[in-house]
C-alpha cells in the first residue's frame, strides 16, 4: 500500500464495473496492487478502485516495466511463452494470475502463415456478473498478440464448467493464504 499523487491525467478502468474514466492530475490514490504490469489504485475522491495500465506508470511516479511479451519472448517455445504471458493477467481485485486462479480452461495453437500462429483461449471468471470480464479477456488477448509468432488471438469467456475455488493452483492457494 503506497499513497501517491497522480503526476498527470491518466486513463483508468473502474473496478468492478469496467468503465473507462480519466483520473485527474493531483488526485491522491493508494496503490493496492501492482501485478502483471498494471496497478490497482483506490481513489477515494472518485469513489472506488481503478486499474491503471503499465503504460501509464509514470502518472504514478513509477518506471514502466518491460511488457509481458518482451519478458516471455525469452522463455523458449511458443506454448511456454503463451502460458507465461497469460500468467501476467490479473483480476484487479485478486492478487493471483488468471492461470493460477484456474480461469483458463483451454488453449489451442493453430499454425498459420509461415512464422505465425493463431491462439484460441477459453476462460471463465470467478463470477458471471463480473464487470471486468471483458477487460480481463481483452488484456489477455492483447498480451498474446504482442508475442512474436502470434498473428491472431481469440479469448472466449465461457461459463461451463462453472468456476469454483478448487480450481485454484497450489501456488494460487498459497498466495491467497488457503494452503
Amino acid at each position: 500500500m503506497e499513497r501517491v499523487e497522480l503526476m498527470r491525467d491518466c486513463e483508468a478502468v473502474q473496478v468492478p464495473f469496467g468503465h473507462t474514466v480519466t483520473l485527474e492530475k493531483g488526485t491522491e490514490v493508494v496503490i493496492t496492487q501492482s501485478l502483471g504490469g498494471s496497478y490497482t489504485v483506490q481513489a477515494s475522491s472518485y469513489g472506488g478502485l481503478f486499474r491503471i495500465g503499465g503504460q501509464d506508470a509514470d502518472a504514478l511516479g513509477k518506471e514502466p516495466v518491460a511488457t509481458p511479451a518482451e519478458a516471455a519472448a525469452d522463455a523458449g517455445d511458443l506454448e511456454r511463452q503463451l502460458w507465461d504471458v497469460l500468467k501476467t493477467c490479473y483480476d484487479p481485485e485478486i492478487p493471483v494470475n488468471i492461470v493460477d486462479l484456474g480461469l483458463v480452461y483451454d488453449m489451442r495453437i493453430t499454425p498459420g502463415e509461415p512464422g505465425g500462429s493463431r491462439v484460441d483461449v477459453r476462460m471463465t471468471l470467478t463470477a458471471q456478473g463480473c464487470g471486468m470480464g471483458t477487460f480481463i479477456g481483452s488484456d489477455a488477448r492483447q498480451k498474446l498478440l504482442a508475442l512474436p509468432g502470434v498473428e491472431d488471438a481469440n479469448v472466449e469467456i465461457v461459463w461451463d464448467p462453472p468456476w469454483n475455488p478448487q480450481m485454484i493452483s497450489p501456488e494460487g492457494r498459497e498466495r491467497l493464504g488457503m494452503a
